[in-house]
């Protein structure tokens, strides 16, 4: 059986894994094996999400590094840095726009019913004490206090936090722009140095990913124990009462990943819309099992490259960089979260608020850790922006984990879907410089 199981390729292998994740949840759930999942099952997907974390910072101190130092000049370096920040952040507002008009359309705050809401109130105030405070801390900050954190004080210290992955990008940039201003007699040491890293963190990979399918399937198992909880009965009555709310976040989500991604790809650099779909697949099923862009990053580098012809220059500027600050998924629930709560709460909402709504999330998305959880912290700074009550948080905790899996497989989709835009330019651009046969 194992024999067969290795014959398949890991999409199919974490597929499996998945469902046999579902189907041990739901025995669990009825059998009572709450406690035995918890303690025994659980542990294997932290485990899989911490070796995946593990490798995220020193995979995009190395890929990062090696990838502007390949660049040659600081040109190409900004050419490429402002095209790939341009194209993440009209995505973004693209996204947030698709989840405000879906929201005020179907307006799912209509069909809350007030005796849920008192519920939700007390189950998870204490949670939405602590988000709370978490939130006031950064509207205390400056508007450019996001730029501000960039820029680490102590790089040793940044990479040894992954909420802090953006400095880490930012030392990895400052570092591979010193080598290029160098001559390269004298770096040549360094720059070898940097690719027997990355070829050796990339076995690393390879080697976490033969844990995958095990790794999903105790993700999978440990999500449905922990929405059923103690009572299975009172989990239902609630998604049926937030069903219309996540029924809007998927409508968004399917919007994005299956018509605005696809689509575009394909009218920009003529790649076939269901050869996309399936060269991202296995990044896809990873980051649904995580609920990190982070912990996807290296399962998302792999797929552009080999599946989607992604240069490794290129995937190893963008892909990083879309894994920190294009959070199109996380920016699109924070929009369809924020009316949703003013509905619940009988707020009309201006015109002006809308687009306050979007700066914000925009904002808000590129300050937002590639974790999972991170985007409910920076919920509150949006709905904050626009005077919605925080407490409001406590309406859509039930069901944030699974819409968590969901919106992560967004993000990872638009980085795929920009490096591959960035790509076709970048390869056009090589193949017609002087000097070169097109």
């Amino acid at each position: 059986m194992i024999y067969r199981l290795s014959k398949y390729p890991l999409y199919a292998k974490i597929l499996i894994g998945m469902l046999f994740g579902v189907v041990f949840g739901l025995m669990a759930i009825n059998l009572e094996w709450i406690n035995f999942t918890n303690n025994w099952i659980s542990p294997f997907g932290e485990i899989f999400i911490r070796l995946l974390t593990l490798i995220a910072i020193p995979l995009i101190l190395v890929s990062l590094t090696k990838g502007v130092s390949d660049l040659k000049d600081t040109s190409r370096l900004s050419k490429m840095g402002l095209k790939t920040i341009s194209l993440y952040i009209v995505s973004t507002v693209i996204a947030i726009s698709i989840g405000l008009v879906l929201v005020n359309l179907i307006k799912p705050g209509n069909f809350f019913p007030e005796e849920q809401q008192q519920i939700l109130f007390e189950k998870y105030s204490e949670s939405v004490g602590s988000r709370k405070a978490d939130a006031e801390s950064l509207e205390s900050k400056g508007p450019l206090q996001f730029i501000v954190d960039m820029v680490p004080e102590n790089i040793f210290y940044s990479v040894s936090k992954n909420s802090l992955m953006l400095q880490s990008i930012f030392f990895a940039l400052l570092f591979g722009i010193a080598i290029i201003l160098l001559p390269e007699k004298r770096t040549q040491p360094v720059k070898d140095l940097v690719g027997s890293l990355n070829e050796i963190v990339l076995k690393i990979i390879a080697i976490i990913m033969n844990f995958a399918p095990i790794g999903v399937f105790a993700l999978i198992a440990s999500v449905i124990v922990d929405v059923a909880g103690d009572n299975p009965a009172d989990s239902l009555s609630l998604f049926s009462a937030l069903g219309m709310y996540g029924l809007v976040v998927i409508i968004g989500i399917l919007i994005m990943i299956l018509l605005v991604y696809p689509i575009v790809v394909s009218l920009i650099t003529h790649k076939s819309y269901f050869n996309f779909l399936k060269g991202i697949f296995p990044a896809q099923l990873v980051a649904f099992s995580t609920s990190s862009s982070a912990a996807t990053l290296p399962v998302t580098k792999k797929c552009v490259e080999e599946n989607l012809g992604v240069s490794e220059e290129v995937s190893s500027f963008v892909v990083p960089i879309g894994a920190t600050i294009n959070m199109d998924g996380t920016s699109l629930y924070q929009a369809v979260a924020a009316v949703f709560i003013a509905q619940v709460f009988g707020i009309d909402l201006s015109f002006g608020e809308m687009l306050t709504i979007v700066l914000t999330a925009t904002l808000a998305s590129i300050g937002s850790a590639a974790v999972p959880g991170a985007g409910m912290i920076m919920l509150l700074v949006v709905l904050s922006s626009v005077n919605i009550p925080p407490e409001g948080l406590a309406l859509i905790f039930a069901v944030d984990r699974p819409l968590d899996m969901l919106r992560t497989c967004v993000n990872i989709t638009g980085d795929s879907a920009i490096s591959t835009i960035v790509n076709k330019g970048w390869k056009k651009n090589n193949d017609n410089k002087p000097g070169q046969v097109s």
